[in-house]
């Protein structure tokens, strides 16, 4: 079946699904019929066995003997077997003393018998759907690993440990493997793994894990693991050693699951399982990275790096600088998760911040009405902000603290905002170093060896508002695009010297080649000895102290804040003035249902569909009827809709733009069985 199309896999479910619908009701009128057609209600007494054949798919259900015929040697399970064995007889012996005793006529023995038979074949039909693949829950590793409701998460995280204990004994290096679902809801978890750069799990590893985590039984599991064994050439005589650090957000879920991951890790001879407690995600990628590097690398070193760093670039700040008395404070949604707990801990070693920490998990549920994720989308203030908060400076953080979005409450009462997405995030950092930048190198001869002409690159996905882009560019700087995933974004901004990407949801970080600050390193040295205190050697340090204090492993909401806040305070600027940098175009985001999601291919970063023909030039023609239009659609990574973006000059321009491309999707990929 899994080789059929989907549309095709979809319309035989429904169509198994009536078919049983069908026979359960057909049972139901067989024997009211029985009853009713000679006036005598004493075949019903056959319903009392009807309602016990049933009773072991309770029992059964979502286990791994599910089968009626399969051995056990579950007392349980048996009796549940006995108590099926008992009422079929009870079913047939029924109808047939009440026949034998003249109670009923053959005409209702007929009809009692053959609704019988018409649910046993139901019940057959049932645990056959039940069992069979196509309903099973599918998980698919992707830039946010596996995700799913926590309750069925126990066996994934086994097997996810496997898979983490597997990777290290591969790479001969630290793996780090985090429980979250980030800005999920409080009753789904998830895991990913962060590689020894403390980057993703590599894309090649990535159907492996999907495959580890759908394998159908143990069986098939230990086969598959052993056949990726043998072809990476994984050494598993337990003669090399490996570790694994372990971390968890705030869920009430994450415990037990930690425990399932450490079984799956203990499970491989030579791998140990270092539990880390209580972390955000970028926390936990930061320390792999720092193990591997020959680097201090507990939870201590982490906020000691990220303070010092901060102070230094405070200490930095041209005299004159300064935000005025009135945006001085940062309030900050903690969106009641881990995020909160450990700014907490941060406010303590700062100096020269004042924090007021919001929603921090103090009676709030995690990420409800709060959280970076639902401010940037809803556009509007999380809860617990009022009146009072209105133009100060607030901050969001999402559950695992990997996102960062800004904002400020208007004057109305209705909680909206003016939103510092990660567009002006991106765009504020990527001002203040290329500043440092021309600063570094001003007045520099290129034929010496002080001159380094740094390759600055900023990425972006097609999501980035276009103004964004545009202003950027304005800048002088050299903008790409890349499809939509922090593990494209991450990958295309290694390739230069200072790389800076961020999502619109507030998801980035700046990254910084091993040659540029090997040679930043070098020149600062030279400058501190031949023109110390000038603006070229804090230029210098500057840059140096940046590259210490953002999370060069993963987007990280923490330093992004403290590198925020020092910039603002650098430059001088409020909120407000930060804002102004470029005004936004109206946009709309919409999905559309479909039967199969990859029946649409795009190309170009996601900015043109390739595939089905036709559809593209359909949203160009249609975009082409609006001023300043632009519009894209893309197959979601998880689910089976197609996501439409529209931008235009007016917010009526971009709800129609969005609203007619849709019906295009619609058309093209239409939802239904044909």
């Amino acid at each position: 079946m899994a080789d059929l199309p989907r549309s095709v896999i979809a319309c035989l479910h429904a169509g198994k699904l009536a078919f049983l619908a069908i026979l359960v009701s057909g049972g139901i009128v067989l024997q009211i019929l029985a009853c009713a057609l000679y006036n005598n209600w004493w075949p019903m007494l056959s319903a009392i066995m009807y309602v016990l054949l049933p009773m072991p798919l309770l029992f059964f259900a979502g286990s791994d003997t599910s089968s009626l015929l399969s051995e056990s040697g579950n007392s349980w399970v048996d009796a549940t077997k006995f108590l099926t064995g008992a009422s079929s007889i009870g079913s047939i012996a029924i109808p047939a003393i009440l026949k034998h005793a003249g109670v009923i006529g053959w005409g209702a023995l007929a009809m009692e018998l053959s609704s019988y038979f018409i649910f046993v074949l139901a019940i057959i039909c049932y645990i056959q759907m039940n069992d069979d693949d196509g309903y099973s829950v599918k998980l698919s590793y992707g830039t946010s690993g596996f995700r799913a409701d926590a309750s069925i998460l126990q066996s994934t995280m086994f097997r996810v440990g496997i898979l983490a204990a597997l990777r290290s004994l591969k790479t001969q290096s630290v793996i780090g493997l985090m429980i979250t679902a980030s800005h999920n809801k409080v009753s789904d978890n998830g895991v990913k793994i962060a590689d020894p750069s403390g980057g993703m799990l590599t894309q090649e590893w990535e159907p492996f894990a999907d495959a580890v985590a759908n394998a159908p039984d143990s069986e098939q599991l230990v086969q598959l693991i052993g056949e990726f064994v043998k072809k990476e050439n994984i050494p598993l005589e337990g003669s090399q050693s490996a570790e694994i650090l372990l971390g968890r957000d705030t869920r009430p879920s994450g415990e037990s699951l930690l425990e399932a991951a450490k079984q799956g890790i203990s499970s491989v001879v030579g791998v140990v399982a270092n539990d880390m407690g209580v972390l955000t995600t970028p926390q936990l990628h930061w320390m792999v990275r720092a193990r591997n590097k020959g680097m201090k690398s507990s939870e201590l070193d982490y906020f000691d790096q990220l303070s010092s760093s901060f102070r230094c670039l405070m200490d930095l700040i041209p005299q004159g600088s300064g935000i005025n008395e009135m945006n001085d404070k940062l309030i900050v949604d903690g969106a009641n998760g881990v995020g909160a707990e450990k700014l907490e801990i941060l406010k303590r070693v700062l100096n020269g911040l004042d924090i007021d920490i919001r929603d921090s998990g103090k009676g709030g549920v995690l990420n409800e009405g709060v959280g970076a994720d639902y401010v940037q989308k809803e556009k509007v203030a999380p809860y617990g902000f009022g009146p009072a908060d209105v133009g100060l400076r607030c901050a969001s953080l999402d559950g695992d603290a990997d996102r960062l979005v800004y904002f400020s409450m208007l004057s109305n009462s209705n909680k909206k905002i003016d939103l510092v997405d990660g567009d002006k995030i991106l765009s504020l950092f990527a001002l203040f170093i290329k500043e440092q930048l021309s600063i570094l190198n001003k007045d520099e001869d290129e034929k010496l060896n002080k001159y380094y002409k740094v390759r600055l690159g900023v990425v972006q996905t097609a999501y980035a508002n276009g103004a964004s882009t545009d202003y950027l560019k304005q800048l002088g700087l050299e903008v790409v695009f890349t499809p939509t995933g922090v593990k494209y974004l991450h990958e295309k901004a290694a390739g230069y010297d200072i790389g800076i990407y961020f999502e619109a949801n507030g998801h980035g970080t700046i990254l910084f080649s091993e040659q540029f600050l090997c040679w930043l390193e070098d020149r600062s040295n030279e400058l501190s000895s031949t023109s110390e205190g000038s603006e070229q050697q804090k230029a210098a340090l500057r840059l140096l102290a940046v590259s210490k204090l953002i999370n060069q492993a993963v987007g990280d909401a923490l330093s992004g804040l403290l590198l925020v806040e020092v910039t603002l305070q650098h430059m001088g600027w409020s909120i407000h003035k930060w804002s102004e940098l470029y005004h936004d175009l109206p946009s709309r985001q919409l999905k559309v249902k479909v039967l199969d999601r990859t029946a649409v291919v795009t190309g170009n970063a996601e900015t043109v569909v390739v595939r089905p023909p036709g559809i593209q030039e359909a949203i160009n023609a249609e975009t082409a009827k609006y001023s300043g239009g632009r519009c894209f659609i893309r197959p979601s990574g998880t689910e089976d809709v197609i996501r439409v973006y529209a931008e235009a000059t007016t917010q009526e321009a971009a709800d129609r733009l969005a609203r007619s491309v849709a019906r295009l999707v619609d058309q093209f990929l239409g939802f239904g069985c044909s």
